[in-house]
């Protein structure tokens, strides 16, 4: 049994200190795996290497067992994204409605292994976009590799860089090493990207298809550790400080939890009465963290993203997503990269557990240590507040709610610097507090003042890092530390490894046609460096309240290029006499709009009274954006159809048959994705 545990002890430098035995296990078992997966990659390339380097390469020479592709799915997709991300969206006011973006994807997954997965194999593809080039034209192929690239980059690459950086600056504040300290997120960002380059350019995907089937399954174990531990503290936790964590219209009291057991105290501080209240800033939205349902006025995921929008990421994650597919494209044959991909599908229904329910249990244990991280944040945003810069502040309702004195001095400043005289009543609320700095920063935008940083009264992605070093105990840090960071190494050479393969397929290979394989893996690995370090340069600057969270930040921006390329792809798999021109047409017009409704459409319609709730969410968007590009693509088909149906080529390098034992599994997993919606509903 877990001695008893204080919610208000801060964070402890101390706490989350490794042994010298761990942090030898630590560096043994990253070493060791990376060496591995490098042995492997070189194996296969040199087997490959008569056949064609560039497929050992990009596609591990089209070899992968299901087991690999499974596995390997899991580890490239979940890493700290989730872990930092996900989990901090379930320590803030979602709770368990954040698993839809993981249970959904089962779903998704079994309609990628039998729709998306036989069209894109029988073509014989390295890459996406080159899957455009012979449906629609090559100009398609270009556009979609070019913001594919900019995407990738930019977005998903240097989010899992800061994310895994972020557990390393929380997990490590205060150690040395080589003179620098492992607490600043800028070192942590180098320290993560130069890692993953070092094993994906001598490897290539087969180094990162194995040393995936360890990580994935040791994140796996990992997690169920952290978790277990988490549910141990709750019952050892002090009822008295525990009760302050409830939802807000919870009726649990102190007595309830008194006798409750770990499972019971969770449900009474998480659940609250299903799809009522007000959405709201904060760790404790009314309605509750244990529905799958949220209020339509959710900010986030309100009910209506369940018709349509959050189908739109997930099925382009996992089926048009180059850093995904491209595990895919490597199977050995349909059959066995069907069977990977249920495998994947049923794995997906257990992270929840492992990522999403301990982001929980950590607001309810140590959300005092949640705020230390946010004090330390706002610490140089609140040294310019008072100062002469032209700036106004931005906050948060729980940042009015943790420090009210802070909040007005924050008012005071804004309404200064805006000329706006504002008068605070004596014992303003939270809600009174933000009203009033909203009407300051209004007045400021009228005037063209900059904004300055948004200051916050919990930092949420610090989560599942603030549980690690809280829980760990000597003889476990080493390895739940190992299997993340590897899996963050992981998904992160993954990436690196499909822009490169992009940038060099689909660009490189067209201004030089007749390159050999050996220089086509030279412009991969060139391409690999030069990713790794604009990825590095970005990666520091996510931290920035603006961004929503990371996991917010990577999904809301996928969606300038998910709707669109979901819907071309769909008319090209579905529609052979789809107009040629739709490819491009259909990826530009949804990026346009996308941004039209998330900058002018949006807001105009909720100032008007004309939307359901104070703004569209951005699942929504991407719902509307999809049904957009879609109605397109009817009219220009009825419009202008092609005198003759497009004729895709078709590969003999591949087994084709279907897999009937990954049919019956992957219904299997469709029934037991709608049980668990049925539970939580």
């Amino acid at each position: 049994m877990i001695p008893q545990l204080s919610l208000l002890a801060q964070t402890s430098l101390e706490a989350g200190k490794m042994g010298t035995l761990d942090l030898v296990l630590f560096l043994v078992a990253v070493v060791g795996v990376i060496a591995f997966g490098i042995w492997q990659g070189r194996k296969e390339s040199a087997d490959a290497a008569e056949s064609g380097g560039a497929a050992g390469y990009f596609l591990a020479g089209r070899g992968l067992t299901w087991w690999l592709v499974g596995f390997s799915l899991i580890a490239a997709n979940i890493s700290t994204e989730q872990f930092v991300g996900m989990s901090g969206q379930a320590a803030n006011w979602l709770g368990l409605a954040v698993s839809s973006w993981e249970w959904l994807s089962s779903i998704a997954l079994v309609l990628v292994a039998f729709v998306f997965l036989p069209k894109l194999l029988r073509c014989g593809i390295y890459t996406i976009p080159e899957f455009l080039e012979y449906r629609y034209g090559l100009f398609s192929r270009i556009v979609m590799a070019v913001a594919t690239l900019i995407i990738l980059v930019g977005v998903p690459t240097a989010s899992v860089i800061y994310s895994g950086a972020k557990v390393i600056s929380v997990f490590f504040q205060g150690r040395m090493m080589m003179g620098a300290d492992l607490g600043d997120i800028t070192i942590g960002c180098w320290i993560i990207g130069i890692s993953a380059a070092v094993y994906v350019l001598v490897g290539g995907l087969k180094a990162c298809a194995w040393t995936d089937l360890i990580w994935g399954a040791g994140l796996i174990v990992g997690g169920a550790v952290v978790m277990s531990l988490a549910f141990g503290a709750l019952k050892s936790a002090d009822p008295n400080e525990l009760i302050g964590t409830k939802v807000s219209n919870s009726s649990a009291t102190v007595e309830d939890l008194q006798n409750a057991s770990a499972w019971e105290r969770f449900t009474l501080l998480n659940e609250g009465k299903n799809g009522e209240g007000e959405a709201r800033e904060g760790e404790n939205m009314a309605g509750g963290k244990l529905h799958m349902v949220r209020p339509i006025k959710d900010p986030e995921l309100p009910w209506t993203v369940l018709l349509l929008g959050i189908w739109v990421p997930v099925c382009f994650y996992w089926g048009l997503n180059q850093y995904i597919v491209q595990r895919t494209l490597g199977s050995k044959s349909l059959a066995e990269g069907q069977k990977g991909i249920v495998f994947a599908a049923g794995l997906k229904l257990i992270i929840p557990f492992l990522v999403v329910i301990p982001g929980m249990l950590c607001f309810n244990l140590y959300s005092k240590d949640l705020r230390a991280e946010a004090v330390k944040k706002n610490a140089t945003t609140m040294a310019e507040v008072g100062s002469t810069n032209n700036k106004v502040y931005p906050f948060t309702e729980n940042f009015a709610a943790a420090d009210p004195a802070q909040a007005a001095a924050v008012i005071t400043h804004n309404a200064a610097v805006a000329d706006a005289p504002t008068d605070i009543p004596a014992g303003a609320g939270a809600k009174e507090l933000l009203a009033l700095n909203e009407g300051t920063l209004a007045a400021a935008q009228a005037k063209l003042i900059p904004t300055g940083t948004k200051l916050i009264g919990y930092d949420y992605d610090a989560a599942f890092p603030t549980l690690m070093r809280n829980l760990m105990r000597p003889g476990l840090t080493w390895f739940v530390l190992a299997a993340i960071f590897g899996a963050v190494v992981s998904s992160l050479a993954s990436m690196l490894n499909s822009a490169a393969t992009i940038a060099t397929m689909d660009l490189t290979h067209l201004v030089k046609k007749d390159m050999s394989d050996k220089a086509t893996v030279y412009a991969g690995q060139f391409f690999t460096l030069l990713f790794v370090l604009i990825s590095c340069l970005i990666a520091p600057q996510l931290g920035d309240p603006k961004f929503g969270g990371i996991f917010t930040f990577i999904q809301e921006f996928q969606g300038f290029i998910s709707p669109g390329v979901l819907a071309v792809f769909l008319f090209g798999f579905l529609s052979p006499r789809t107009p040629r021109y739709f490819g491009w047409v259909g990826i530009l017009t949804n990026a346009v709009l996308y941004y039209a409704i998330k900058q002018w459409i949006g807001p105009a319609l909720a100032d008007n009274g004309l939307w359901f709730a104070p703004s569209v969410s951005y699942v929504d968007r991407m719902g509307l954006c999809f049904l957009t590009v879609v109605v397109l693509g009817f009219i220009l088909t009825l419009a202008n159809p092609l005198r003759e149906p497009v004729k895709l080529p078709v590969t003999d390098l591949i087994q084709l048959e279907s897999s009937k034992t990954a049919k019956v599994w992957g219904g299997i997993v469709i029934v037991a994705t709608i049980l668990l919606y049925v539970i939580f509903w």
